[in-house]
């Protein structure tokens, strides 16, 4: 976890010393982000969490919202199968750090959060044992960090990448803007 933190902080450092300076940029109240990826990297568990995520901003430059991920994982061979099945139902806060850091280019969003979300997961087999196994992943409440930044080709659609504790070390996907 220290390395992890330590890391995120280092690559968010490192994003900020090489961004343009000049005219400052604001994500105004009332802008939306959908996003929708894949990450890379999981926590606790294998598989590639799928999701989409919904930010609204309350505030200028603050936005808060929800996101939904999925991952499976599983073994199959010899009649004989098994799977791990995640769900990830997340609330989540960002700060939007453009006006801040005086970024010149209006196409680039970067920013940071914090997020509190509910982990579910299922275990079945070819054998019928889905309820009677116990799961070492469980079914728990986490906190989430993210450090990230969006980059905008149309007025409407670009991409995002993040990277920090939750779900997944890396997410990378595309965003819609309305």
């Amino acid at each position: 976890m220290k390395k992890l933190t330590l890391l995120t902080i280092l690559a968010w450092l490192v994003a900020v010393a090489l961004m343009p300076t000049a005219k400052a940029q604001t994500i105004e109240k009332g802008t939306n982000f959908l996003n929708a990826g894949i990450g890379v990297g999981t926590y606790t568990y294998r598989g590639l969490p799928i999701g989409a995520s919904f930010e609204h901003t309350i505030k200028d430059n603050i936005s808060v919202g929800g996101s939904f991920d999925f991952a499976r994982y599983g073994y199959n061979s010899g009649g004989y199968k098994w799977n791990y099945t995640f769900l990830f139902f997340t609330a989540r806060g960002t700060y939007h750090f453009g006006e801040i850091l005086n970024v010149s280019d209006d196409k680039f969003d970067p920013y940071a959060g914090i997020s509190l979300g509910l982990r579910t997961s299922s275990y079945s087999d070819s054998y019928g044992s889905s309820r009677d196994y116990y799961s070492p992943y469980g079914n728990s409440l986490f906190l989430g960090l993210h450090v990230g930044s969006r980059y905008m080709f149309s007025e409407k659609i670009g991409a995002y990448g993040e990277i920090g504790y939750g779900v997944a070390v890396l997410r990378l996907g595309l965003t819609a803007k309305f």
